[in-house]
């Protein structure tokens, strides 16, 4: 297991930017696959961005083009890049790590997005 720490949250009006960061408890290289994961009031839990320690990368496709997803293994810490912010983006965004078949979790950063 890590543990995941998730910070840079918070509230952005409508086309704005923010940067999540994910410091890992442990060297990222030995972590092949880490993510981002969001979840709104009232919806199930759904995948932002995946990257692997190859660099390839996995997007929704109701953030491709907005959000960049990088981790830099050397400072175990992992950063999700938000453009373009809308207000359907507004959730808890969960740092993602798979360790384990069912994987580690961070305790989660409140994104808003005011209109």
């Amino acid at each position: 297991q890590v543990q995941l720490v998730e910070s840079g949250g918070g509230l952005v009006q409508a086309g704005g930017s923010l940067r999540l960061s994910c410091a890992a408890s442990r060297r990222m290289f030995t972590i092949n696959v880490m993510g981002w994961y969001r979840q709104a009031p009232g919806k199930q839990r759904e995948l932002v961005a995946t990257m692997t320690t190859g660099r390839s990368t996995n997007y929704a496709d109701s953030v491709k083009g907005r959000f960049t997803i990088s981790r830099d293994n050397a400072k175990n810490t992992m950063y999700l890049q938000m453009d373009s912010l809308k207000p359907e983006d507004t959730a808890v965004y969960y740092c993602y790590a798979r360790t384990s078949p069912s994987g580690s979790w961070g305790q989660g950063t409140q994104v808003t997005v005011s209109s």
